[in-house]
């Protein structure tokens, strides 16, 4: 199980060609599932690109290994409708998680996942930068779906 600030920032390497590609900026997922990173892409053309997770041949502590570049795709936000953690209109981070019982539980700062499954486990929440250097930061474990709204998110601690 990993969360996603372990890996972002991580290079993107290609196996096949042993070029850098670029570096981890995003998570993107659907409901509960883990659908691929966002990677910055090296160069003057900052385009950025879409790896699904089923592509990543290794996640190591320095680097993120692809087989190769043709794996990727341009990342287009109509193509891939899908929520992020950091960028874009559909981001989470920042956002207040509430339960279905009405309960405010913080604001999201990252997820756990399971890396091969693709399936998020957990969200880990912040009361804030004092709450965090008294208490430590929460983590709430769910596999329900969770509700995405403008301002909130909404999920069931009970699955």
């Amino acid at each position: 199980m990993r969360t996603f600030s372990v890996l972002n920032g991580l290079s993107v390497i290609s196996l096949e060609g042993g070029e850098e590609i670029g570096k981890v900026i995003d998570l993107l997922f659907q409901e509960t599932k883990v659908k691929g990173l966002l990677i910055d892409k090296n160069g003057w053309l900052n385009r950025h690109l879409f790896v699904p997770l089923d592509h990543i041949h290794a996640i190591g502590h320095d680097a993120l290994i692809i087989d190769n570049v043709n794996m990727l795709s341009s990342y287009d936000k109509k193509q891939f409708p899908y929520f992020t953690l950091h960028n874009g209109v559909k981001k989470i981070v920042g956002k207040t998680l509430m339960s279905t019982e009405g309960e405010k539980l913080g604001l999201v700062e990252d997820v756990y996942f399971h890396e091969k499954m693709g399936n998020i486990v957990g969200y880990e929440v912040t009361d804030g930068f004092i709450a965090d250097l008294k208490e430590g930061k929460r983590v709430l474990q769910s596999t329900a779906p969770l509700t995405v709204g403008e301002e909130v998110l909404v999920i069931d601690l009970n699955c």
